[in-house]
């Protein structure tokens, strides 16, 4: 098993998450395509999140990830997002006509912890120590 370390926890956190676009729009078409993927990427270099396994769909975006303990899910999601949402909007003039009020994405997300060790491991480890 392959752990992360910071200068305070060795860990191994890793997420799936998925979002969609406003509306189900098909709008990450190609060249929007391949910039989100370089956006989504730098987003996760720049705040220590590995990126394990990506995939940008025409209206959606799937990710396996693994991130630091100190991040929650949902500020890692949001910032993933939001950031995204702002600077696609301020390169491609067609994404921000579609969408006014600045929304490329809808407001929810799916997220889902993933891991080998089931509740039950996790339990029969504590009580036998």
């Amino acid at each position: 098993m392959e752990y992360n370390k910071n200068s305070h926890a060795i860990y191994n956190i890793k997420y799936h998450i998925i979002w969609v676009t406003k509306y189900r729009y098909k709008v990450l078409v190609k060249p929007i395509s391949i910039r989100l993927r370089d956006l989504i990427i730098q987003g996760c270099e720049a705040r220590n999140i590995k990126m394990i396994k990506g995939s940008v769909g025409k209206d959606h975006v799937h990710m396996l990830v693994s991130c630091p303990p100190n991040l929650s899910p949902s500020k890692t999601v949001q910032y993933l997002k939001g950031r995204s949402s702002r600077l696609l909007q301020e390169q491609y003039p067609e994404l921000r006509k579609r969408y006014w009020g600045q929304h490329l994405w809808a407001r929810g997300y799916f997220l889902r912890a993933v891991g080998n060790v089931t509740e039950g491991i996790v339990k029969n480890y504590i009580e036998n120590q």
